[in-house]
């Protein structure tokens, strides 16, 4: 079987919790004999060469009704349904205000359009324009032989968002475990604390700050910032204490020494429909804050500290009791047994095999 693995024209060049789910996704589907090839939604693609089409981030549908009605192939999508529009709504700055007033499908639809007329990416369907977010996205969901959330959490949002009777099989998101290994007898500093990911609004890096400045905690935030957001990092940077440290985006061999060493790791987010580096940090023996927003709770249940994201005070609160916590050997176990790329490509492969079949 041969697959065309299709995603966000900025896969690579602004790395995030898809760029390794695509990338984990055709390694191990490789080790079980399926060719899945990565494509980026600007590539030109020889359709005629693969067997199905899959796509990712149902939030971009421009991109996936281009390439479904020019290849006429069946199609199985990964949603990662990330919900923007609580902060977009409350929690944008200056022009960003003016979301306040749409619909989440509106404000989406803006944004695109934005990033196409601002040349920061390419705009594959010219029908998008005039059909927008909410039709393109029934129309895909109407037409898609599965698709692929991330929980069953994450699936209900999409059904009740968009009704469709499209079918369905849960994918996890995981670690590879050829990579994190967490070695027990060596010490964590108990107040060093580790943020991986994207610097962006909806990752709400800032109230991350305002709770941990000029505190006894010491804060690694790891990761490049989101290129549309340079006055939200701006910002990051020109509050910070120096408790607080920077450090750009990082290749996982080289993650794996910080969360051997932290103690925590937060991902205080506006919305979170997993938080992979959650899961990674987890397994390499980290306690956990994560946010109380999204799909969380069905990965982590009551192993993590949750807090709210619109409270400083709340993220601070759950950071204290993560850092007094002992490690959380229960969840590490789960995440062993439920949440590795090999379980994801399993599923996958059974949703491509009842693709081809059909």
């Amino acid at each position: 079987m041969k697959v065309a693995i299709i995603t966000r024209s900025t896969l690579y060049n602004a790395p995030g919790g898809d760029t390794v789910q695509a990338m984990e996704t055709a390694r191990h589907l490789a080790d079980m004999g399926v060719m899945a090839e990565i494509k980026l939604s600007n590539e030109t693609i020889a359709y005629e060469d693969y067997d199905l089409l899959h796509f990712f981030n149902l939030i971009r549908p421009a991109d996936i009704l281009h390439h479904s009605k020019k290849a006429g192939k069946p199609f199985v999508v990964s949603t990662i349904l990330v919900n923007y529009s609580e902060y977009d709504k409350h929690h944008r700055k200056g022009a960003g205000m003016l979301f306040s007033h749409f619909s989440s499908d509106s404000i989406e639809y803006l944004k695109t359009m934005a990033r196409w007329f601002l040349g920061r990416d390419h705009l594959s369907s010219l029908s998008y324009i005039w059909k927008g977010q909410r039709k393109s996205i029934m129309e895909i969901l109407n037409n898609a032989a599965f698709i692929l959330p991330n929980s069953e959490s994450e699936y209900r949002r999409v059904v009740q968002m968009y009704p469709a009777p499209v079918k369905y099989n849960v994918v996890p998101n995981g670690i590879n475990t050829d990579r994190f290994h967490y070695n027990n007898i060596l010490k964590k500093d108990d107040l060093l604390v580790l943020c991986v990911a994207r610097i962006e609004g909806i990752k709400n890096q800032l109230n991350l700050i305002k709770a941990l400045n000029n505190t006894r905690f010491k804060l690694l935030l790891i990761g490049n910032h989101s290129p549309n957001q340079t006055a939200y990092y701006n910002q990051c940077k020109d509050i910070a204490a120096p408790n607080i440290s920077f450090i750009d985006h990082l290749p996982q061999d080289e993650l794996v020494e910080y969360y051997q060493q932290a103690k925590v790791h937060v991902l205080p987010s506006w919305f979170e429909t997993t938080g992979l580096s959650s899961v990674e940090a987890a397994v390499m023996g980290c306690n956990l804050v994560i946010t109380d927003k999204g799909d969380t709770k069905e990965y982590f249940e009551e192993y993590a500290f949750y807090c709210d994201p619109a409270q400083p005070q709340s993220i601070f609160a759950a950071i204290e009791k993560a850092s007094a916590a002992a490690p959380n050997y229960q969840l590490r176990e789960k995440i062993l047994d439920k949440y590795t790329w090999t379980k994801a490509a399993e599923q996958t492969f059974k949703a491509y095999q009842k693709t081809v079949v059909a």
